[in-house]
């Protein structure tokens, strides 16, 4: 079995990805995702631990456009001084 952190990376990797490709990804497709890439490593207890644990730690946020997605934090223009 994959541990937490070990999905959290590999899904911080994913949305970073996705966001300079300027895709959201919901939780779901993150899951997905983890599951084709590990197969047996992985369930959804372990993939919702791991958003769980990027969005904790400040990683990720859940934003909402029509849906949940979740997405790196953006930087306002005035926090970049």
């Amino acid at each position: 079995m994959k541990s937490v952190d070990e999905v959290a990376d590999a899904m911080y990797e994913m949305v970073k990805d996705a966001q300079a490709v300027k895709k959201k990804l919901k939780p779901m497709d993150l899951t997905k995702a983890m599951i084709a890439t590990y197969g047996d490593e992985v369930d959804k207890k372990l993939c919702k631990a791991a958003i769980k644990e990027l969005i904790n730690s400040g990683r990720c946020v859940y934003t909402y456009f029509g849906g949940s997605f979740i997405e790196i934090p953006h930087r306002e223009g005035a926090a970049n001084d």
